[in-house]
This record gives structure tokens, sequence and C-alpha cells, in this order.
């Protein structure tokens, strides 16, 4: 029951977006990312850049990619292995809009512990992701997407400014309106 409304909820945002992005544009992209040799490099790649500026409207249709288990000749330094397209999704959603990592992944990282020398904080907690299952992440993931703690979250690292920053939150109160309108 609850999964079947979480995706009516998704479905609600998608169209309320007016959503551009096609799913296989998105999957073209990634594709491209796939060829990076190092995962510091992910989001330095021209497709990332697109992703990205695609904001956090594709967040729910990028999710759809966290199943993917097919591995990539992406390495990951961090876990000495090469990554899963599904590990590239997540790094690129937590780039699109920062995660809250306790909250989605049930990880508590008090010691405040990431990868050496690589911005993408969220590879840290890949293996931990893996071991719990990435169905049970996924869930977690939606439901905070969707959820009113959302709109005024700020991420340990934001690449926006605060304009910009203000101009996501007025976004995001306005789309969660319009949904409990159509309630």
């Amino acid at each position: 029951m609850k999964k079947i409304r979480l995706t009516i909820i998704i479905g609600i945002l998608i169209s309320n977006f007016g959503f551009s992005q096609s799913k296989s544009e998105i999957e073209n992209l990634l594709d491209g990312i796939y060829k990076t040799e190092n995962s510091k490099e992910i989001t330095k790649t021209k497709q990332a850049e697109k992703l990205i500026e695609y904001g956090w409207r594709i967040l729910p249709t990028l999710a759809d990619f966290f199943t993917d288990q097919t591995l990539t000749n992406v390495k990951s330094e961090c876990n000495d292995r090469n990554l899963s397209k599904r590990e590239i999704g997540i790094i690129l959603a937590d780039r699109i809009e920062g995660m809250p990592y306790a909250r989605v992944t049930g990880i508590q990282n008090c010691t405040l512990n990431f990868c050496e020398k690589n911005a993408n904080l969220i590879e840290y907690y890949l293996p931990f992701i893996k071991r719990d299952g990435i169905e049970k992440f996924q869930e977690s993931y939606l439901k905070w997407l969707v959820s009113d703690d959302r709109i005024n979250w700020t991420p340990l690292l934001t690449y926006k400014t605060k304009r910009e920053q203000k101009k996501i939150i007025k976004e995001r109160k306005k789309a969660i309106r319009e949904m409990q309108n159509e309630k």
C-alpha cells in the first residue's frame, strides 16, 4: 500500500513539473559517464554537468537507475573496486541535491569519515547501502524526496549560491502545495 502511494506521489511530482528530460535521455547521458576511469572524475564529465544542470526535478527518474547492478569501468579508489551503474546514479543524485545520509542510509557517521580527497561524499556509504539492500535505500530515498522535511533541508555541502538555494526552496514549497491541493 505504501509503495503504491509513494509511486503515485512521485508520478504527480513528475507530471506537475512538466518534466522534459525523458528516461532515455538520462540513460544516454549516464552511458557517457560510465566510460570515466576514476569515480573522482564522474561529476567533471559533460554528461554529468548536464544532468546536474537539470536539477532536482530529475531525481525521481534518476532513482529508477538505483537498481541496475551492471558493473562499469569506473574505479572507486575509496572502495577499491569498480562501481555499478546504480552506484553512479546514487553519486549523481547526491551531487544534484545532497542527501541526509543518516536518514536515507540508516548509517550515522559521527566522526565524519569520508573517502580521502574525494568530493563524492555518498561514495563512503556505498558498501553499507549494498549490505543493507538497495531496495531499502531506494525506498528511503524516494520517501525523502516527497517529505516535508526536504523543503528546508540544507546539505552538508552545497554547490549552490544562497540565491539559487532560496529559489529551489520556493519551487519545492510550490510543488508540495500543488500536490496537497490535488488530494
